[in-house]
């Protein structure tokens, strides 16, 4: 296994925390990684530290957090796609830290945080994060959430990765099968897995699967943002791989079923 996709595998929504703040060295290394996390869509995400106790934020479905982060992006096209790969670059950097984070785009006080964020007219702010060490003991809510949307299984391959056309499975390599996992194991919004790919001439043409409810003013789509968190592993896996990814968006009019939108395509 390489050590993305262990890295990937290993890494869990943490909702329990141990409520002591973050070492100086581990803050630091945050602040630093956060400044600027590019993405192949050139959109710039402003990530925001927020300390909980200033500004009296808080979540029902967390324990012990002290800190948060906001990713906050002004309101264009691609902008809910460019978000979910650079809060994911973030999400990923943390936890090589042991720092647990998890997605939170709606059990919150939104205008809270939206105010100690500082967000702007134009702009933003999907979904926050808290950062802080993993509890040695999950709370009971936390399990029973994860229980609830199945967040320790993944749809199998066949049902996600197509081969030219919608719904031929792909046969994949074993250079091919390390990157579809880090795909597959991409964390998502309730576990929908919304995100699609069809192979064809050498291209990797991801889709959006989209489900009721995942749209508003507030957060955008929050399944593009789902589609730009497993670019972000896709594009790490073949980075890893020795090799320089190309994003382009050209749909290649490959005929597809109603309620799925093409995105964008990766190829070397």
């Amino acid at each position: 296994m390489s050590a993305l996709l262990e890295l990937i595998k290993g890494r869990k929504s943490v909702r329990t925390f141990d409520g002591k703040t973050l070492r100086e060295e581990d803050l630091k290394k945050i602040e630093d990684y956060s400044k600027e996390i590019p993405n192949p869509f050139g959109i710039p995400v402003r990530f925001v530290l927020l300390d909980a106790d200033k500004n009296k934020l808080s979540s029902p479905v967390l324990a012990g957090e002290k800190l948060y982060f906001a990713g906050i992006v002004e309101k264009k096209p691609y902008a809910d796609v460019a978000y979910g790969y650079s809060f994911e670059k973030l999400v990923l950097f943390a936890w090589s830290l042991g720092i647990g984070t998890v997605w939170i785009g709606g059990t919150m006080k939104r205008e809270d945080f939206e105010k100690a964020a500082g967000l702007q007219e134009g702009e933003m702010m999907p979904c926050i994060s808290p950062l802080g060490y993993p509890a040695k003991k999950r709370a009971l809510k936390e399990t029973m959430m994860r229980k609830g949307v199945g967040a320790d299984s993944r749809f199998p391959e066949k049902k996600l990765f197509f081969d030219r056309t919608w719904g031929n499975p792909l046969n994949t390599t074993d250079e091919t099968s390390n990157l579809l996992e880090m795909v597959r194991w991409a964390p998502s919004a309730v576990n929908k897995q919304p995100w699609r790919i069809i192979f064809s001439d050498g291209t990797w043409h991801f889709y959006e699967k989209k489900d009721r409810g995942y749209v508003n003013e507030k957060t955008g789509d929050l399944q593009k943002i789902d589609v730009g968190i497993a670019l972000c592993h896709f594009i790490a896996g073949l980075e890893e791989q020795g090799k320089t990814p190309v994003i382009e968006i050209s749909d290649p009019k490959i005929e597809i079923p109603e309620g799925v939108e093409y995105i964008a395509s990766v190829r070397c």
